[in-house]
Formats: C-alpha cells, sequence, structure tokens
C-alpha cells in the first residue's frame, strides 16, 4: 500500500528534523559560519583592491583592451586552463572581464566556465595521484586528521563553497581527492560552477565598459 500525501508529507518533516539535530551534533553548521567569516574579508580585499587599482594605479579597461589585443583567444583560455586545474593561482575574474572585450563574450564566458569546471574535475584526479606520495599521505593521516574527518562529512559543501564563491574551485577539488570524495558528487555539485560565471559575469559586464 502506498503511502498517503500526508504520511508523505509527515516523513519528509521527520527526515529534515532528524538531519537538522545530525547537523548540530556534528558541528556542521559552526563549519559553515567558520567557512563563510573566512570568505567574507578575502570577497571584499578584493573588490576593493580592484576598484583601489583601477583608480590610482592602471585602468583595467585599456588593460583588457591590449590583453585582447596581444593575446589571442587560444592562449588566453590555455592559460586559464591550467590555472583553474593548479590551484587557481589567477583569479577568473580577470578571464571574465576579459571575455567582455572579444567580440563575443558570450560564448567565451560559456567556454570560461566549461574550463573551470573541467580544470576543477583534473585538480581532483591530481589530488587522489597524491595520495600515492607517502609524504603527502602520513601528512594527511597524522597532521591533518582531525580537519580532514570534518571535510570527509562535508565534502559536498566544501564543493560547494568552491563553485560558488571567490575560492579557488581547484583547491576544493584538490582536497576532494585527497579525502576519496566520491566523483560522481563531485561532477554533480560542481555544475554549480556555471552559476557562479553567470552571476559574476553579469556583475562585471555591468562594470567594464
Amino acid at each position: 500500500m502506498k503511502p498517503t500525501k500526508k504520511e508523505k508529507k509527515k516523513n519528509k518533516k521527520h527526515k529534515a528534523k532528524r538531519l537538522h539535530v545530525y547537523y548540530q551534533r556534528t558541528g556542521f553548521y559552526l563549519f559553515i559560519w567558520e567557512s563563510l567569516k573566512k570568505a567574507f574579508w578575502p570577497i571584499v580585499a578584493v573588490i576593493v583592491g580592484l576598484i583601489l587599482f583601477n583608480k590610482y594605479v592602471y585602468n583595467i579597461n585599456d588593460g583588457l583592451q591590449a590583453m585582447t589585443e596581444t593575446f589571442s583567444r587560444v592562449g588566453v583560455l590555455t592559460t586559464f586552463f591550467i590555472s583553474e586545474t593548479l590551484l587557481g593561482l589567477i583569479p577568473p575574474e580577470i578571464f571574465i572581464a576579459w571575455s567582455k572585450k572579444t567580440a563575443d563574450p558570450i560564448l567565451n564566458i560559456s567556454l570560461l566556465a566549461t574550463l573551470s569546471y573541467l580544470g576543477g574535475l583534473c585538480a581532483y584526479f591530481i589530488g587522489r595521484a597524491s595520495l600515492k606520495i607517502d609524504s603527502v599521505r602520513n601528512y594527511l593521516e597524522v597532521k591533518m586528521a582531525k580537519n580532514l574527518k570534518n571535510t570527509s562529512k562535508w565534502g559536498g559543501f566544501l564543493i560547494l563553497v568552491g563553485a560558488l564563491l571567490p575560492l579557488p574551485f581547484a583547491i576544493s577539488c584538490l582536497t576532494a581527492g585527497m579525502i576519496k570524495y566520491p566523483f560522481k558528487n563531485v561532477v554533480v555539485v560542481g555544475l554549480f560552477r556555471f552559476a557562479r560565471f553567470a552571476i559574476y559575469a553579469w556583475a562585471i559586464f555591468s562594470m567594464v565598459s
């Protein structure tokens, strides 16, 4: 006999309550709060830094125009993919602003989002491969054991934070690989990376002339 709508609703509420209690007991909410606090000041610093740099040091629009005229699209995209695979060394915002200066900004922002996503997946396998290095494995098992325990519990949130916030997505995926977080979950949650590029493109395109 199939459960009624009322029973289904009751079961959902019960599951949600159990999940809430579990998150409270394991410290998940504290983990989220601490992560958001750590992310807040870097975001503010990046925004203020860009404003001051643009006003007092060098006009960003001129730099982006020169970048567009000097480097080929293949060169820029290749550099971006390497950066997004190797710890996100160059802020993606620079490349998003670059795409606004190109002849086909929508196509280029789509390519950037795809390359960033694929770069994160590559970083995941780099993380898995690093476990074969004895010194890395021993460091994680001994000195980082407590942090890895929490990270293993909430690996999905780690990927989500890396995908949406201005934190290196590659580092999140690299860490996920090190803790052997299921790859299929990384593939699914990592799709939020596309939402991040869409939102940032909308914001940056409105500022770059």
